[in-house]
């Protein structure tokens, strides 16, 4: 079961990754793991700002799948972000956001731009 999950969800972190491609983006990684936690993209958007993307699928609608990045996510994604931003040896004056991408089961895709702040 876990495998299968596995496999459904990187169906649609390809169509986010292609999603993102198609527009311009540079995908830095895919499925980065540390020990807070994984995220499923890393980007650099076409102004160069440093992307952080969660990728959620929902049958029957998108912005549901938006909605399921929860607080307790969305503060877990923050730390994996300035894990990685260290490990990098990024400068401060780097810009990042955190977007979140919703695809539902037309595989039509809602992309949210900055859906949500660094949390603590």
């Amino acid at each position: 079961m876990k495998q299968n999950n596995r496999r459904v969800g990187s169906r649609f972190e390809d169509l986010a990754s292609a999603y993102l491609q198609e527009r311009g983006y540079y995908v830095i990684a895919r499925n980065y793991r540390n020990r807070f936690g994984e995220i499923d993209i890393i980007a650099k958007a076409p102004d160069d700002t440093l992307v952080f993307a969660e990728v959620k699928y929902r049958s029957t609608d998108a912005m549901a799948a938006l909605e399921a990045v929860t607080p307790a996510k969305r503060r877990q994604i923050s730390r994996i972000a300035l894990f990685y931003l260290n490990q990098m040896k990024a400068g401060i004056d780097l810009p990042c956001r955190f977007d979140v991408i919703g695809i539902d089961g037309l595989d039509r895709i809602t992309h949210v731009e900055n859906a949500f702040d660094f949390v603590q």
